[in-house]
């Protein structure tokens, strides 16, 4: 039987992160850490009276292949930043999303936003490079990790001043998630395994996260409409990567996202 997608990855990235560890080994993470930029506040930034956008800079998918690959990261950031986003993710997986690792600190000197770290984060090695990089936070997905890993990568985030998003797709990984004490909790509606989209993953897990726990919903959102309803639903942010890098203006679509509850009453 064929392996799902996240098996192949992960196999993957173990590999690659093995690889990168012995070219640059952990005592030089440390060292450079504390030449990096002090990390921003990314979860304080997701605390806005209107619905906070997480725009990605992504230069092609597994899905849908290439998007924009030779898109300016640097430029892209300053619009979405124009348009009012919260935060800016950037995906660094080079295999599967034609990713730069230097697109992170090219980012991060490029606006005063948070910026996330969008990877396949496995490995305690990857925290320190993200801090490295200039990440402010870093992307941690249940269905990737033990609940020991789990925990253990979020506690070394944390020590970094780096925020922890941490992904669910299903019930059982909401629990393990709130178990692992997150704070920033996204609802990816696509299964990672077979890369479908199901739009309805975010309205089904929603109500078994606490109040006090920060929710972004993640896949599949494409327009204003969407984003109104899962402001009303009480989602308080939603990561856009697709709409955005394909939008012929990606400031307005930053803005018409930003869907602000007061204008809904």
């Amino acid at each position: 039987m064929k392996p799902m997608f996240l098996d192949r990855v992960l196999e993957q990235k173990r590999a690659e992160v093995d690889r990168m560890a012995a070219e640059h080994p952990l005592e030089s993470m440390e060292t450079l850490v504390e030449e990096a930029l002090p990390p921003r506040d990314f979860e304080a930034a997701l605390h806005r009276p209107w619905l906070a956008v997480i725009a990605e800079i992504k230069r092609a998918s597994p899905s849908k292949g290439p998007i924009w690959p030779d898109l300016d990261a640097s430029d892209l950031a300053r619009r979405y930043q124009q348009g009012g986003c919260a935060a800016i993710s950037v995906l660094t997986d080079r295999l599967h999303f034609g990713a730069s690792k230097d697109d992170l600190a090219t980012v991060r000197s490029s606006v005063d936003v948070p910026v996330l770290r969008k990877d396949f984060i496995i490995s305690e090695y990857q925290i320190w490079e993200a801090r490295v990089m200039g990440a402010d936070a870093v992307l941690l997905i249940v269905a990737a990790l033990s609940v020991r890993q789990l925990r253990h990568l979020m506690d070394r985030a944390s020590a970094l001043g780096m925020s922890a998003l941490v992904e669910v797709h299903a019930a059982e990984e909401v629990a393990v998630a709130l178990e692992c004490g997150a704070r920033i909790i996204g609802i990816n509606n696509r299964d990672l395994r077979s890369l479908q989209v199901d739009t309805e993953t975010v309205p089904r897990l929603l109500p078994i996260i606490p109040e006090g726990v920060t929710v972004v919903a993640e896949s599949g959102i494409s327009s204003r409409g969407q984003a109104a309803e899962l402001r009303r639903l009480g989602v308080d942010a939603v990561l856009v990567g697709e709409a955005l890098v394909t939008s012929r203006d990606p400031v307005a679509m930053v803005r018409a996202l930003s869907v602000d509850e007061r204008l809904q009453r």
